[in-house]
């Protein structure tokens, strides 16, 4: 467990960027508004040897002003993004499908990693399709995972944060474009694509994910929201399945999937 109950990595406003504990305000603050005007306090976090899991990276007792809010991980630090795909139980029902025996995966790069916040870059060869958003749970590996077993899954979650799988639909899925087959990673697997954040909440602060509740809002109106314990395969058998004959290096961030939703 890290010695850190919330991170965030931030712009201070004497222009360091800096990995802090925030300081919230109330406790239902939520630390994604987090701009200039708020004024969000924060503790110092000195991380050592580059890793913000390594026993002795430790949080001071130096508080600065948040001036604005990166992403709390970033491509050095993020080997992968493993991927879900249909997830969450009436999600996959209400597309007329069974329950699958075993998690469909995918992958993304780690140059698909984008900051809480910053714009997602459509390339060009995908700006005459949809861009489509997927709001989901998604947590960070803490420490190389190969061959765990279920019992022992949650020993190497690092956290959790929150994340938007975008996906370019018409290269996804139109024949013309995607063939025969739909196919994830190229449509999904775009440079920005995978904005995370706005921060890493420990397990200790979240010792049991299935209580949590997802909500996708977009320009005011929610699209998504669903209760995490929807999820047809839970993150202690995501952790072992992909373990199996794959190492999950530390840092690798797993998300797990996005629930139904216009």
């Amino acid at each position: 467990m890290p010695s850190w109950k919330r991170l965030i990595r931030f712009e201070s406003t004497d222009g360091k960027t800096l990995r802090g504990v925030p300081i919230l305000p109330s406790p239902d603050f939520d630390v994604g508004s987090t701009t200039e005007e708020t004024g969000l306090k924060a503790k110092i976090i000195e991380v050592a040897n580059n890793d913000i899991f390594d026993p002795a990276t430790k949080v001071t007792d130096q508080e600065v002003t948040v001036k604005k809010l990166l992403g709390p991980v970033t491509t050095d630090e993020v080997p992968i993004i493993r991927c879900i795909g249909l997830n969450f139980i009436k999600h996959i029902q209400e597309g007329g499908r069974t329950l699958p025996p075993y998690p469909s995966t995918f992958i993304k790069a780690n140059t698909c990693l984008n900051d809480h916040g910053a714009p997602i870059v459509i390339p060009k060869l995908a700006q005459d399709n949809q861009a489509d958003y997927e709001g989901e749970l998604c947590f960070i590996i803490s420490k190389d995972a190969l061959n765990v077993s279920e019992a022992d899954a949650y020993n190497y979650v690092g956290g959790y944060l929150c994340g938007n799988d975008v996906s370019s639909r018409k290269l996804q899925r139109d024949p013309k474009l995607a063939g025969t087959v739909p196919q994830w990673n190229f449509s999904k697997g775009f440079d920005t694509y995978a904005p995370l954040g706005p921060q890493i909440v420990s397990t200790e602060v979240v010792p049991d994910p299935s209580k949590l509740y997802l909500k996708t809002i977009v320009n005011g109106d929610v699209r998504q929201s669903e209760t995490i314990d929807d999820l047809c395969f839970k993150i202690h058998t995501i952790v072992s399945y992909c373990s199996q004959g794959t190492t999950l290096k530390k840092g690798t961030v797993i998300m797990t999937g996005t629930p139904s939703g216009e």
